[in-house]
């Protein structure tokens, strides 16, 4: 019984169902009109036997109505085959086979339905196509950007991110728990965002307006530009772009403390040169041994300009890589050998030691700039003589040294001067970095730029400079020279 009514209910919910009870209502309310009016005339109208003619219009009914069942089904067959096919091509569709068409080929109003509904599935096919392109597109772009982009919904959780914005959102969750926060933030409703983004996010969902901000973080500096994502003038989230701009704040600050540097260290020998020049022109210096010692000090003072000048032309030549280097094959022994009869008089005038320690095998590097290398050497011994006192000593030395499986030559100098603060040795190859702060007209005031140019000419041989010093101990500048030619 439960069978039958199952296939009666889902012969009823069909086209076919409803069509055939409809055509046999229609041909019942017919049959039952046309017996009601006529039979009651048979028994008037026929002489005889009138059963047999009743049972002819019985007979008539059941064959009207087994044809209006055949007729019924075979329309709704035909009916109904097209809307089933139009019903799988959409059940296709709707699970992403975006390719299928019906194939219905008729001049009513179903076959007007398929090519409409192909026509339909072609233009849905080649909009999703289309946006494939346009996500692939944006996604090759994000992936292929060095800026990190991450967007946020608007409780504050990430929901895209490229590749850069992932690692960065990694590297940031590390610091989450050191990352010094008041109680505002800590109770802050957007706690999914990273803690270096959430004032910007909360300013942005809050002010629906794009914000921008410079973020720091650790020993980083980024700038966050952060956009709102509105929809019908609500702000649905927010997306960011940040970039890590730690190397443009140091050229920043680099480029704002050399010109303070620079305008110092001109500013104070002209004032010196206006200054003596005046008092010579005015003849406020009566004896002549006081206006040579005037003369000396112009003399003096306009040295130290020029080679202020020059060394700054050296290093800005050599940082936009214009230096020519001239290599070649160079025994490093007989460079020491001649710097160290070069400074050999001037120790013993400053009363101190100059010391020579060389192998007796040569020092051979098979490509190195001569000239270079002893302007390296001439730069490290005026150092060391400035700063150490009399009766010290200061030894330069060279050897033969692997590291890590290369040969490399090592050349070093060591004084027994004052030495250099621990606090300053991590920045003396800066320009115009001084450890003595004063600046002071003196033998020991040097420029601030020999030291930049000793680092800069060591990296053009691909070697290696490193200092050792502290306060009160003296410093050993070891150099460290590749023997193998550099690709």
């Amino acid at each position: 019984m439960g069978l039958w009514r199952r296939l009666a209910g889902k012969l009823w919910r069909s086209v076919v169902g409803k069509l055939w009870a409809t055509i046999m209502l229609l041909v019942a309310v017919v049959l039952l009109i046309v017996g009601v009016f006529l039979l009651q005339y048979v028994d008037i109208w026929v002489e005889g036997n009138t059963h047999q003619v009743k049972v002819l219009f019985v007979l008539t009914a059941i064959i009207g109505f087994l044809l209006s069942t055949f007729f019924a089904f075979f329309l709704s067959k035909k009916i109904q085959q097209p809307l089933l096919q139009l019903k799988d091509a959409a059940v296709s569709i709707s699970q992403g086979n975006y390719s299928t068409r019906v194939d219905i080929r008729s001049s009513d109003e179903i076959g007007e339905l398929a090519q409409t509904f192909n026509h339909m599935t072609e233009q849905l096919d080649k909009l999703i196509h289309d946006l494939n392109h346009e996500k692939n597109h944006l996604a090759s772009i994000l992936r292929s950007m060095g800026d990190s982009v991450i967007t946020f919904d608007a409780d504050g959780k990430v929901i895209l991110t490229n590749p850069s914005g992932h690692l960065l959102i990694n590297q940031w969750s590390g610091v989450e728990k050191a990352w010094q926060e008041d109680m505002f933030e800590s109770s802050s409703s957007y706690s999914a965002v990273p803690m270096p983004l959430r004032e910007l996010f909360q300013t942005v969902m809050v002010e629906g307006r794009d914000a921008t901000d410079k973020v720091h973080v650790l020993s980083s500096v980024w700038s966050a530009v952060m956009a709102p994502l509105q929809s019908k003038g609500v702000t649905r989230g927010a997306v960011a772009v940040i970039r890590n701009v730690t190397e443009e704040h140091k050229l920043e600050k680099l480029r704002r403390d050399f010109v303070a540097n620079i305008s110092h260290e001109i500013r104070t020998p002209l004032s010196m040169l206006q200054g003596y020049s005046e008092a010579l022109l005015d003849d406020i210096v009566v004896s002549e041994e006081d206006r040579k010692e005037l003369v000396q000090v112009i003399y003096d003072e306009s040295l130290r300009m020029g080679r202020l000048v020059n060394d700054f032309l050296d290093i800005a030549r050599m940082e936009a890589g214009h230096v020519d280097m001239n290599f070649q094959k160079v025994d490093l022994s007989h460079v020491l050998k001649r710097v160290h009869r070069k400074f050999q008089v001037y120790a013993k005038e400053r009363e101190v030691k100059l010391l020579s320690k060389l192998p007796e095998e040569p020092l051979l590097v098979k490509e190195a700039d001569e000239d270079r290398l002893e302007q390296v050497l001439t730069n490290l011994l005026d150092n060391a003589l400035r700063h150490t006192p009399s009766g010290k000593s200061i030894t330069i030395a060279g050897q033969h040294e692997n590291v890590n499986g290369s040969e490399y030559v090592q050349l070093s100098v060591r004084d027994e001067g004052q030495g250099i603060p621990s606090e300053d040795v991590p920045y003396i190859f800066e320009r115009f970095y001084k450890a003595d702060k004063a600046r002071k007209r003196g033998s020991s005031s040097g420029t601030g730029l020999g030291l930049a140019i000793v680092k800069n000419l060591i990296d053009l041989h691909h070697g290696r400079i490193v200092v050792e010093s502290s306060a009160g101990t003296g410093t050993l500048f070891t150099i460290l020279i590749p023997v193998e030619a550099h690709q």
